[in-house]
């Protein structure tokens, strides 16, 4: 007989196919929103329009903007993920989404500095506090939407649904870069700054609303579930819990999230500013190479996660991890030689290498921790190595640049967080094929029943 961490309610295929849309949009949605303020031209509107001129660069001004998310989201994971262990993943997923989109929409509606349509000096107050709230509630979104994604998935399967999750990233990436091009190209720059910058921002609400909509007509995960049903209860005081007793693989999920966090945050938005600054290379062609990458990612990943169920997620982390190691510093030395196919061959390489993390880590991160504590010490530890490593990668690699010389500190800087993140991934457990239920306190697995 089945012991209760292997009884879970039977899912529907559809309904987890649902489940797997719901969560994925919600990532789509703080990509999408995070690939627009990134995209050089609206970089600089933003800067331009919102604050007052002189001083630092509009670029710059935009980039700090989008920081102060960062510095907040360790505390919104701190509070929307134990929240999500006390009421239920669904109903903490449906307030996220709606304040991750509503901000980023009213952002867009917003009146500006100065002009016919302007505020003075309350234009960048209400940015800053839209983009406050807005990480703050991004702080709570990925690690309740990985949650609900493992919990539903069937336990054979939980590495090629989880890949969606991260799918959506790629998605809401392109789909802003997309926008921001086709923007370029139908408008002036006059007209961008008096009106068409709007329009990337005010598409993020519809995507909320879609994403909104498919969480509300989901019961929670059959994981939580199972867990009231067998008379079990979410941590009296879950944020303690977590940290106290799951605090080893919180710092391992840092460790881990450190080199995610850099490759990502470097390949998509670091990436654009090296190809244009110190390559050389022009705006609309960094940005096709950009999606091109990406597309290719979107192939490979669904794959990949298909991949780990059968040979376990650690094989596939580890080959990330030590191709980094290896493989970073030769990358960056053929997109250097100018040569457009080197340039391709070089940036497919790491490409590749970071899809081989996003494919796995959804399937990963939430099976290291216990259900009654999964989505806030997930979202604790995840959100705080984000705002640490992800928000600064951009201004430190950039800055290292500038006062060196050497183009080399992406790879440097790759090389670096990729053999610290060895050390965690060979210290977690395979959860590949072991139900999610049997997870407890740092990683250990329950005995498999008789």
């Amino acid at each position: 007989m089945a012991s209760d961490t292997e009884a879970r309610p039977e899912v529907d295929p559809k309904t987890v196919k649902k489940a797997v849309i719901a969560s994925a949009v919600g990532n789509a949605t703080e990509w999408f929103d995070y690939s627009v303020f990134t995209a050089g031209v609206m970089t600089s509107a933003v800067g331009t329009l919102f604050f007052p001129e002189g001083g630092v660069s509009p670029a710059i001004k935009s980039l700090a903007l989008l920081a102060v998310g960062f510095i907040v989201r360790p505390f919104g994971g701190a509070f929307f993920g134990p929240l999500g262990d006390k009421l239920g993943r669904r109903k903490v997923l449906a307030l996220t989404i709606i304040l991750m989109s509503g901000c980023t929409f009213l952002v867009g509606c917003l009146p500006t500095y100065s002009g016919s349509y302007s505020a003075g000096i309350v234009a960048p107050i209400a940015i800053v506090l839209l983009r406050l709230v807005q990480g703050f509630s991004t702080g709570g979104e990925y690690g309740g939407a990985a949650t609900f994604i493992a919990e539903y998935a069937p336990t054979r399967r939980r590495g090629f649904f989880g890949s969606f999750l991260e799918m959506g990233t790629l998605f809401g990436y392109i789909l802003g870069q997309v926008t921001v091009l086709v923007i370029v190209l139908a408008c002036t720059h006059e007209q961008i700054l008096a009106w068409a910058w709007r329009i990337p921002f005010m598409i993020a609400l519809p995507l909320g609303m879609v994403g909104l909509y498919l969480r509300s007509r989901l019961e929670d995960t059959p994981e939580f579930q199972r867990m009231e049903a067998a008379g079990g209860k979410a941590a009296k005081a879950p944020f303690g819990e977590a940290i106290k007793r799951n605090w080893r693989m919180i710092l391992c999920l840092i460790g881990m999230v450190m080199l995610l966090n850099i490759a990502d945050y470097m390949l998509l938005t670091t990436m654009p500013t090296y190809f244009q600054d110190t390559l050389h290379i022009d705006d609309n062609k960094a940005i096709l190479l950009i999606i091109g990458i990406e597309a290719v990612q979107i192939a490979l990943i669904a794959p990949l996660g298909k991949l780990s169920d059968r040979i376990g997620r650690k094989p596939l982390l580890l080959a990330s991890a030590i191709g980094f190691a290896v493989l970073s510093w030769p990358s960056f030395k053929l997109m250097q030689t100018g040569s457009t196919l080197l340039l391709i061959i070089g940036y497919l390489i790491v490409g590749i290498l970071l899809v081989m993390m996003l494919a796995v880590i959804g399937s990963t991160f939430p099976a290291m921790f216990p259900t009654r504590v999964r989505y806030g010490a997930f979202a604790i530890g995840y959100n705080l190595s984000t705002s640490i490593f992800a928000g600064t990668c951009p201004v430190i690699v950039t800055a290292l640049i500038n006062a060196t010389g050497n183009p080399d500190w992406p790879a440097y800087y790759l090389t670096a967080a990729a053999l610290i993140a060895i050390i965690p991934i060979v210290k977690i457990p395979e959860t590949a094929n072991v139900p999610i239920g049997r997870v407890r306190e740092e990683g250990k697995l329950a005995p498999a029943p008789v």
